[in-house]
């Protein structure tokens, strides 16, 4: 299938629209839900720097001697673990607002070991939070939370200012998004996967009605069934009736156009055999008119002739366009076999056909059949010494009808001439020379043709191919 029928194909064009929409839908779907639960996990961590922070605070005093302590040890046991990712620290601030003090890290967490937070500077407005991004221990991106709280030393003692700060790395919220986008996008591609499917198996189950509807068409046009014939949807019903009703009408007008046909043929045929027979009689009657009366008798020939062969070549062209006609080889050739051996009965020749295989047929009408064959027939036995052999086969989806004889035979420069309509080879032979022109016309309405070719008889061998029954 080319890129033009791609364009066109309605398969294509389904699967592709629902395969983007399926595709921009999971994709939405795995950046909205993504960044809802990175943002869920972000507010779930700042608020845990936030509580661990209030709870510093809580717990944060200064002791008779100034030194900043905690009353109770807080909490959290990753706290107590070193480098667990989890800190705290206490800063003593001097008293310009803003200005380093050399009292960084008074107190910490035993999770910060050895290692002291260092936070840009900042001015810290009493009790408000602030947060930062800093390294901490072993290279750990720490996201930070800072708190400012003035305490005085007793009722009477001065006031110090410090920093409070709680500290977690940045790798325990960044882990769990990371976990959760891999296994997100993982079970959407899954979904994905099984949407896709779905999409390719509807698509298939809803396109099986043409399907069906394609094999019922092959069936009227290789002649098993003269209508289409199956179980449809409703959908497809009013289609398949309405195509069926014009097969009826098709078949009605091929009726009628053979009615019509013949009806002339008769209306023609009869003033033709006045004028002949009134010819005659004018010629018997008065010999000085001899030639009129022999002019007038040639010319009703030639037009008796012109309407045999237009007449029937009418007929057939109509009928051969006729959806659904089928007809059995065996009986047409043994009728026609028949009537040879009674019209050339006083030439006592020896016809022979077959047998033929049961399935071996004609996708065509009978008479159209017996039409072609018979010609065939009748020719081989005017011009066959003493033998006739009709023989056929299939090949290919095509049925091939052999007739030879044991005649004289045909030169080959002679061969396409003889199939020009009113050429006869022989004058003493009776015949119109319509015969193979009419055979050869009506094969090729059909799709066929005939061929003349040297018999193994020893005489002429004509084949006749057309359409076969599937």
């Amino acid at each position: 299938m080319n890129l033009l029928q791609l364009r066109h194909s309605l398969r294509v064009r389904l699967l592709v629209g629902t395969l983007c929409w399926i595709a921009a839908s999971i994709l939405v779907a795995g950046w909205g839900l993504g960044a809802l639960f990175r943002q869920h996990v972000t507010a779930q961590f700042h608020a845990e720097l936030a509580s661990q922070l209030d709870q510093l605070s809580a717990q944060f005093t200064r002791d008779e001697q100034g030194r900043p302590q905690l009353t109770l040890a807080l909490s959290d046991p990753r706290l107590t673990r070193p480098y667990s990712g989890y800190y705290w620290q206490v800063d003593q601030l001097g008293d310009g607002a803003g200005a380093r003090a050399g009292a960084v890290g008074q107190l910490r967490s035993r999770s910060l070991w050895d290692h002291v937070l260092t936070l840009p500077t900042d001015v810290l407005s009493d009790g408000a939070t602030h947060q930062h991004r800093v390294m901490g221990p072993q290279g750990q991106m720490l996201e930070v939370a800072e708190r400012s709280l003035r305490i005085a030393q007793g009722p009477d003692g001065p006031a110090r200012t410090f920093r409070l700060i709680t500290a977690a790395n940045q790798d325990l919220m960044l882990e769990p998004v990371a976990r959760f986008n891999g296994m997100l996008w993982l079970a959407l591609g899954v979904l994905a996967a099984g949407l896709m499917l779905a999409a390719v198996v509807q698509v298939r189950v809803g396109l099986a009605p043409l399907r069906t509807l394609r094999s019922a068409l092959a069936k009227v046009r290789q002649a098993e069934t003269q209508q289409l014939e199956g179980a449809f949807p409703a959908e497809i019903m009013p289609l398949i009736e309405d195509f069926n009703k014009v097969l009826a009408q098709n078949a009605e007008v091929v009726a009628r156009a053979r009615t019509h046909a013949g009806n002339l043929a008769h209306a023609l045929k009869t003033p033709l055999s006045v004028l002949a027979n009134a010819a005659d009689a004018a010629h018997r009657q008065d010999p000085a008119t001899a030639t009129l009366a022999q002019l007038v008798t040639d010319q009703v020939a030639i037009a008796r002739q012109e309407v045999d062969y237009h007449l029937t070549r009418a007929q057939v062209a109509a009928s051969s366009r006729l959806p659904g006609a089928r007809t059995e080889l065996q009986p047409v050739v043994d009728g026609l076999i028949r009537a040879m051996h009674r019209i050339h009965a006083e030439r006592q020749l020896t016809l022979t056909a077959g047998p033929f295989a049961a399935a071996l047929g004609f996708r065509g009408e009978a008479q159209d059949l017996q039409q072609m064959l018979g010609n065939l027939i009748d020719n081989a036995c005017k011009w066959a010494s003493h033998r006739v052999e009709v023989q056929a086969r299939r090949h290919a989806g095509t049925l091939v009808i052999t007739v030879d004889d044991d005649g004289p035979g045909l030169a080959a420069d002679q061969r396409d001439r003889v199939m020009q309509r009113g050429v006869r080879t022989d004058e003493q032979v009776p015949g119109s020379g319509l015969g193979l022109a009419i055979v050869d016309d009506l094969a090729r309405l059909y799709g066929g043709q005939v061929r003349l070719a040297d018999s193994p008889l020893g005489g002429l061998r004509a084949v006749l191919e057309l359409p076969a029954l599937a």
